[in-house]
């Protein structure tokens, strides 16, 4: 046993940042208080932004490399590591981040299997920002289950002809291009038959809306209908049955991408609250003075602390090559109940002012209300867990 003060030699594990990374974070962050937080103040906090002002703020993000996170450098990417990228994510508002994860998921679901035409089409405006982009994979009936979807391609001649219904995706009221996943019919266990296209919106238009919401109301939500809708032949992407796969290989970095969204939140409700407590005198002191508050910031911190670690720790195995379906799912649904826990601890210091809207926590505890929802819910994270730690699947056979 070794005794306290002696030499010991270096631990195996580094909680450190590399200079590299360190540099990357601090870039991220400079760029969202310069370049996003000014442009985001200025609008009101309950409208969506307009598409002129997503276009300006998530070309910011693309001139960071960030949203060529995860598209290779031979395809125009910058090739990052998971964590690497995870790290400017967690600099994001939340009005912004979907837009942002939108746009950068939906680039390396597109590079992975698109063809060079395809690429120099639509990869290279996606990357640069030229052109919004979204995803349209969840429907009415079809969202912790994507084989269920109900959304049909069927040939004809050199177009598909799509019919169906979309929802709950981020940038589709003010996207130019969709990577569309839809049913080529379905197999002998009754699961669609997934194949996917880019649908060109100019090309071939499409009706889309705003779904209003509790939170991060200044982002983009929203649904859209296809009826008979005529997409080339030539937009299909990758094979047919290849979209579940990379569905799933991207939806394992987004849920730590989640969770550090959610620990963004909550690191500015403990620095509200720690400013607040030192401020507010009650009994002839300072609330910070009281055990009950005290208490309270610690609970807080530890929140912030765990799941910011979690997160990390979960896009570092998915860099080492594990398979990670289960950390990943539990770091996006513990590090969400811990910050919604710590946002709302924070309400509490500030007493009846914390659910004023000034001090803005109110907007925060709505916000993080929202994370809990996209890519996948904290049930079907549970049972990912589940059937990675038992070897059984809870809800298919």
């Amino acid at each position: 046993m070794a005794l306290i003060g002696t030499k010991r030699s270096k631990p195996e594990l580094d909680f450190d940042l590399t200079t590299e990374q360190k540099l990357i974070q601090d870039a991220a962050r400079r760029m969202v208080e310069t370049k996003i937080a000014p442009v985001i103040a200025a609008h009101d906090a309950d409208t969506p932004l307009p598409k002129a002002v997503m276009h300006e703020l998530i070309g910011a993000c693309a001139d960071i490399g960030m949203i060529g996170g995860r598209v290779p450098e031979n395809l125009g990417g910058a090739g990052l590591r998971l964590l690497d990228l995870g790290l400017m994510y967690e600099q994001l508002p939340a009005s912004l981040f979907f837009g942002v994860l939108a746009q950068e998921v939906t680039a390396a679901r597109l590079s992975g299997d698109c063809t060079e035409l395809q690429r120099e089409r639509f990869l290279d405006d996606i990357l640069s920002a030229r052109r919004l982009a979204c995803t349209g994979t969840t429907e009415p009936g079809a969202g912790s289950d994507p084989r269920g979807i109900t959304t049909r391609a069927e040939p004809d001649g050199d177009v598909y002809r799509i019919t169906g219904r979309k929802m709950w995706i981020s940038n589709v009221s003010i996207c130019d291009v969709m990577l569309l996943t839809c049913a080529l019919g379905t197999d002998e266990r009754g699961l669609a038959r997934m194949v996917r296209f880019i649908v060109d919106r100019e090309e071939t238009p499409f009706e889309a809306h705003e779904i209003p919401t509790l939170g991060v109301r200044q982002g983009h939500l929203g649904e859209a209908v296809f009826e008979n809708l005529a997409v080339p032949a030539a937009n299909q992407i990758g094979r047919e049955g290849d979209a579940a796969k990379s569905l799933t290989l991207t939806w394992l970095g987004n849920r730590p991408f989640v969770g550090l969204c959610a620990v963004n939140m909550a690191q500015q409700a403990l620095d509200m609250a720690l400013a607040w407590a030192g401020e507010r005198k009650q009994f002839g002191k300072a609330i910070a003075g009281h055990q009950l508050i005290q208490e309270q910031l610690a609970d807080i911190a530890a929140d912030v602390t765990t799941s910011r670690l979690l997160c990390y720790y979960a896009l570092s195995r998915i860099d080492a090559g594990d398979r990670a379906n289960q950390i990943t799912a539990m770091a996006k649904r513990k590090a969400i109940a811990a910050c919604e826990h710590a946002i709302s601890a924070a309400m509490h210091v500030f007493g009846a002012m914390g659910i004023a809207r000034e001090t803005g926590l109110e907007q925060l505890y709505r916000d993080v209300r929202m994370l809990s929802i996209p890519d996948g819910t904290n049930q079907i994270l549970t049972l990912i867990e589940g059937r990675e730690l038992t070897g059984i699947p809870a809800y298919r056979s």
